[in-house]
């Protein structure tokens, strides 16, 4: 695990999200408290569980994405799944432990690309040698018959190839076909494992299909250097590697875990939002989820989970699931202020992303410090007067107003354009003039 100090955590989050420190200080101690964890005797380690977090702030604030730099940060699998999605088991719908199996996935897929990593260069080489076989069919059989032209016209090409020399030219290649039919398993709730089992079984009934294809030289060398990759890397070790880091380095984020609160009453609705609760309940506590990489624990996996909050209360929720995520978290509303810092300052910020994307077109898009201040003052109105979706405003003001220019970009003769304070007034003035808000920004 990186070894960042919480103070490290918080700068490289601040690199991305505005404001919101309270939450950022919890996330960067929880991740700290993990390497801790891993510091301490092997005796007492296992019973050191992970502090969840619940986070309690209306949409659009950076719940999301304060949980997802966190995971980026912290080199582990990460999912985000919504309460809302699952139910109670007999109900039709989403089994609780698919989330975990979710997580896993996640990780033999990140584990396989490490290790793929690991081997490339002996699959570069390999690679190499099948692509000289398949520029100099003959070679080998000329070689057997101790012709020394045959090796140096070999080495020639190799140093051609190497140089780039040969990339234009086109080698036909044998690529693996899919060959298992699409299919749909049907599965009672709570046994989607068995659908993968299933699937599994016929993919290997049906014998692999390969067919000849005519590619690039540098086309063909990339697939061939994944495919001896693939050939290198041990599956057995990479799902051991999985599991673990699924266990010790997991995070699942739970979305909307206000919605399955429940606010009084004992039928209907609510009897089905409890035993969500109910279900989620022994996976936070630390449980044993069967997947089809083996069975994996749940007691050090780190759950955050998120809400507004708007109707139900974080009391609402059941007082054993409350008692798993000891550490809360109010965030900020955001306003003006906090607008122009996120149009303007993180490494990916919106007039950036606008930036970037126009640029590809030639045109040089620039904004004037009072145009930003515009903007930032109409999404604050907008938010104020219709539904407050936090920052996710800032995206449909930025469409409004570049639409235009988006549209008419690869026509237009002037390749700089500047928007000022006075064009972003003009604009959005239909959307901050009309009452009924809604109509013009969902």
């Amino acid at each position: 695990m990186t070894n960042f100090t919480p103070r490290e955590i918080v700068s490289e989050l601040d690199r991305y999200i505005i404001g919101q420190n309270g939450a950022k200080r919890a996330v960067a101690v929880a991740l700290r408290n993990r390497w801790r964890r891993q510091q301490v005797d092997a005796e007492l380690r296992d019973e050191i569980s992970p502090k969840n977090i619940i986070m309690i702030g209306a949409t659009g604030v950076g719940k999301t994405e304060i949980a997802r730099r966190l995971a980026k940060l912290a080199q582990a699998p990460f999912i985000k799944v919504e309460a809302s999605k699952f139910t109670e088991v007999g109900y039709v719908g989403r089994d609780v432990e698919s989330m975990v199996r979710d997580l896993v996935e996640l990780a033999v897929i990140m584990v396989r690309e490490r290790e793929a990593q690991k081997v490339r260069l002996k699959a570069e080489e390999q690679a190499e040698e099948k692509l000289l076989d398949l520029l100099l069919p003959g070679d080998a059989t000329l070689a057997s018959a101790a012709d020394n032209s045959a090796s140096s016209t070999r080495d020639k090409m190799r140093r051609l190839l190497r140089m780039g020399e040969l990339d234009e030219r086109f080698v036909e290649l044998e690529i693996e076909e899919n060959n298992i039919p699409a299919m749909e398993v049907l599965t009672p709730p709570g046994a989607e494992e068995m659908g993968f089992n299933i699937k599994e079984m016929f993919g290997n009934i049906f014998p692999k299909k390969t067919r000849r294809q005519r590619l690039r030289v540098a086309d063909a060398r990339q697939i061939i250097i994944d495919q001896e990759a693939d050939k290198l890397v041990d599956m057995d070790n990479v799902k051991q590697l999985a599991r673990e880091l699924t266990e010790q380095s997991g995070i699942i984020f739970i979305d909307e875990i206000d919605k399955v609160a429940s606010q009084g009453g004992n039928h209907g609705g609510e009897v089905s939002r409890e035993g969500v609760q109910r279900d989620i309940l022994p996976i936070v506590e630390g449980s044993t989820v069967n997947t089809k990489y083996g069975a994996v624990k749940t007691d050090h996996i780190l759950f955050i989970a998120a809400g507004a909050f708007h109707v139900a209360k974080p009391s609402d929720l059941i007082p054993e699931l409350q008692g798993r995520f000891p550490i809360r978290v109010e965030l900020d509303n955001l306003g003006e202020a906090e607008f122009v810092r996120i149009l303007t300052e993180p490494k990916n910020s919106l007039v950036n992303q606008y930036q970037a994307l126009l640029a590809t077109e030639g045109i040089e898009l620039q904004f004037s410090d009072e145009a930003i201040a515009e903007i930032a003052r109409t999404a604050a109105q907008v938010n104020d007067e219709a539904e407050n979706i936090g920052a996710r405003r800032l995206h449909t003001i930025m469409e409004k107003l570049l639409e235009q220019i988006s549209f008419d970009a690869p026509e237009l003769p002037d390749k700089v354009i500047r928007i000022e304070a006075q064009q972003v007034r003009e604009r959005l003035s239909d959307i901050v003039s009309d009452q009924n808000l809604t109509r013009f920004i969902l």
